[in-house]
């Protein structure tokens, strides 16, 4: 059973959750409150807590790759394929997806533009997972994207995807978005997401955050478009 108390102490100990702030998330959209993964991973004792929840979660459901989407979730792949191998006394594998743009050529092109981006298994990776009930991880769910392609790329190399497990939830996703089984959040954090153009924070004139999330990419895509208009 997860101990929500001890994942807020952890959180809360090295300042992973910001409030009373304006922040730019993934998505674009705006809001006064962020979960900093980044701030985790330093600390590699709270980590391995986390994941060892995670693992304890997943314990019965006979895992033998534990894969996740790069960056960040590397990390949690290999603490929580560690702590399953400890736990069953079998070797469970920890491995990750690469992010690959997608490209749309016009005639006469060679390389042509990125439209999108997809997660692919390769480093030989993806043999490892064939026939294999695979558990996918993931820091933190916004929409569910990554997590969707992650799952898409291990079923397209002949992996079972038995369930998801995050260490927190943010976008209220559900089992039935992402066509699992499972999904384990160890925290689930609701959290205000605006429309710039709906934003009150820049209504108000708020400075935008640029330490964390995607402040400073905005920013600096609204100078160069007041500088091109």
């Amino acid at each position: 059973m997860i101990d929500s108390e001890e994942v807020t102490r952890i959180l809360a100990s090295v300042n992973a959750v910001i409030t009373n702030s304006h922040l730019v998330y993934t998505s674009g959209k705006h809001g006064s409150a962020y979960v900093n993964k980044d701030a985790v991973y330093p600390h590699t004792k709270k980590t391995a807590a986390l994941c060892h929840m995670l693992a304890e979660e997943f314990k019965d459901d006979g895992v033998e790759v534990v894969i996740a989407p790069a960056v960040g979730g590397v990390i949690l792949s290999q603490w929580t394929a560690h702590y399953l191998s400890a736990i069953t006394d079998i070797e469970v594998l920890g491995v990750y997806a690469d992010k690959e743009p997608i490209l749309a050529a016009e005639p006469g092109e060679v390389f042509g533009a990125q439209v999108g981006d997809r997660f692919i298994i390769k480093r030989g990776y993806n043999k490892l997972i064939v026939g294999k009930r695979v558990l996918v991880v993931e820091d933190i769910v916004n929409t569910g994207g990554s997590v969707m392609k992650t799952i898409a790329a291990v079923r397209a190399c002949g992996g079972n995807v038995i369930g998801v497990g995050a260490l927190c939830n943010r976008g209220g996703v559900t089992t039935q978005d992402l066509d699992v089984a499972k999904f384990v959040p160890l925290t689930e954090v609701t959290l205000d997401a605006w429309d710039e153009a709906d934003c009150p924070l820049c209504a108000q004139g708020v400075p935008i955050n640029t330490d964390v999330g995607k402040g400073k990419e905005f920013l600096a895509h609204k100078t160069a478009t007041d500088t091109t208009s």
